[in-house]
């Protein structure tokens, strides 16, 4: 038997595979921004933070990196209302991905503040600088221009897997591709179409991420270059 492809019942649902691919990215993307405030936040705390804050930090981080992102949401989702907190679908599936994101990032962008050399932190000392100060411009600035690269792949892959949180209803674009599957039962043709989607998100995102570095840093680069020379 010969199997016909056949994706004209697919052009119908073209609005609604746009609305789930939409969502996916406006949940994307506000899980980046919590995501990475969360891992900085961590990666500080991890760096100079008390014994006490830096075993907190670390118990975070391995329960996050040691446990399917799955088993998190299911915590959140159906945990936290037996705990008498209610939350819905959309708000259980932001929080999980920012929570997840921020275990990862905070291990990323701690290991590009550990690279900040001794002797920096010790000229910013020097100048009189406050433990903000210090942290802000010498140690943070650096430390993310160090491991951007690895932390704009960590968001890709936020993205990608943000396709679980179709488990508890969000109609992000998988939930979306199982609901036109069910109607036009062409199942290799729905998530044919689905996953070059995703590979064109996936290019979307590194595109924006890299152009983004190249103006925050390059940007970075020529103010100090600037201030050098003068």
């Amino acid at each position: 038997m010969v199997y016909q492809m056949d994706f004209s019942p697919l052009l119908t649902q073209l609005e609604r595979i746009a609305q789930g691919a939409v969502l996916t990215l406006e949940l994307s993307f506000v899980a980046i921004a919590m995501g990475t405030l969360l891992g900085t936040a961590g990666a500080i705390a991890a760096t100079y933070g008390n014994a006490a804050v830096k075993r907190f930090i670390s118990m975070y981080v391995e329960s996050i990196r040691n446990t399917p992102f799955l088993v998190q949401l299911f915590v959140i989702f159906f945990g936290l209302p037996s705990l008498g907190v209610q939350v819905d679908a959309l708000s259980a599936a932001l929080l999980a991905m920012s929570v997840n994101l921020g275990a990862y990032a905070t291990e990323i962008i701690r290991s590009g503040v550990q690279s900040i050399h001794r002797t920096q932190i010790e000229a910013a000392s020097a100048l009189a600088m406050t433990r903000w100060q210090m942290i802000r411009h010498v140690v943070l600035v650096p430390a993310f221009e160090k491991v951007y690269p690895a932390l704009a792949s960590q968001f890709t892959l936020m993205m990608l897997t943000s396709s679980v949180i179709s488990t508890i209803g969000v109609e992000e674009l998988t939930s979306v591709a199982s609901q036109i599957d069910s109607l036009t039962f062409r199942t290799f043709e729905t998530y044919i179409l689905v996953m070059a989607i995703y590979v064109g998100l996936s290019l979307l995102l590194r595109a924006v991420f890299f152009g983004i570095g190249l103006v925050i840093f390059r940007r970075k680069r020529r103010v100090e270059f600037s201030g050098v020379t003068r």
